[in-house]
């Protein structure tokens, strides 16, 4: 099997297809991002990186089985200025288009962000599908909503594993923390009306799968500057916000460690809410890694959905 990844990063859909034992003869991985490529590089020396997504052309490639991307989202997403196709970024969705009418690849897998219905709906005709609306909160501890638009059959809804921040908190980092009260310590301003505790107004309705958790919040930082998103501290009993490309200027997710405390979520914890293995992004700054994290898939998702295909088709190549 021969599969091309268009705005590959650090290759997530390479982790699901190990994960899943799929057998591939090529991995073609289209990335320009210098420090995606170095971590899977690392994870995966046998990629073949070929560059910029407008220079990939049907004549350099074998026959594609498997087409997968995950176009960049800011023009389309809510928290975007909404320009759509106009927005330069969101015209590289043509290029998924493009390369999926030359090549034909048996299976093709799309991602993208919440957006209005018209969006929504120019994708669907263009791929000829309607996509399937996944919480990854269902899967992980992030509530983390995409859009997949594929035509690998029978996708359903993940059963919700029930898992929280508190299930993928680094223990050694959350005792260091509680412990170095003098060095460590930030004060917020506590919601009284918020209860630590799980209560049925932290739960959403998750489509057919019944109910999901959200993240809780329970307070806000009083020593950090700028829009109240940046200061938002979450309950390590709910999930944490969704993780995001934007790095530095104190985005990270925080979390309440106690009636006095908080701090930033680790590199390895942002893995483990993308279900990625742990340490897969070491090896840059802790600045890269965060960003590559929040433009990654969240790697069960992904592995829920590439598992409908036909594995006898996948494993003969």
């Amino acid at each position: 099997m021969n599969v091309l990844s268009l705005f590959d990063g650090m290759s997530c859909g390479q982790i699901a297809l190990n994960k899943l034992n799929i057998k591939y003869n090529n991995y073609f991985a289209s990335e320009i991002d210098k420090y995606a490529i170095q971590i899977t590089k690392k994870n995966f020396p046998n990629t073949k990186h070929i560059g910029d997504v407008t220079q990939v052309l049907q004549k350099d490639l074998p026959k594609i089985d498997l087409l997968i991307g995950g176009s960049p989202c800011q023009g389309f997403s809510f928290a975007g200025k909404q320009l759509a196709f106009d927005d330069p970024r969101s015209k590289l969705f043509f290029e998924f288009v493009r390369l999926l009418k030359e090549l034909k690849p048996k299976y093709f897998l799309l991602e993208n962000v919440r957006m209005k219905k018209e969006y929504l709906d120019i994708i669907s005709k263009y791929l000829g599908v309607e996509p399937i609306k996944i919480n990854s909160s269902l899967l992980s501890a992030q509530n983390r909503v995409r859009y997949y638009w594929t035509n690998i059959p029978n996708i359903e809804q993940p059963k919700e594993k029930g898992i929280v921040l508190k299930d993928i908190l680094q223990a050694d980092h959350e005792e260091k923390t509680v412990k170095d009260t003098k060095r460590n310590q930030r004060h917020y301003r506590s919601f009284e009306d918020k209860s630590l505790c799980l209560t049925a107004t932290a739960y959403k309705g998750a489509g057919n799968n019944g109910m999901t958790l959200v993240p809780i919040q329970v307070g806000m930082a009083t020593d950090i500057n700028g829009h109240d998103i940046l200061k938002r501290i979450y309950s390590a009993q709910g999930k944490s916000p969704t993780l995001n490309a934007c790095t530095g200027g104190n985005r990270e997710p925080k979390i309440a460690s106690n009636m006095t405390l908080y701090r930033k979520l680790t590199p390895i914890e942002c893995e483990r809410l993308q279900t990625v293995p742990e340490n897969y992004t070491n090896g840059v700054s802790n600045t890269q890694r965060y960003k590559m994290l929040g433009n990654g898939w969240t790697v069960d998702v992904i592995t829920h959905i590439l598992k409908n295909m036909s594995l006898q088709d996948s494993n003969n190549g």
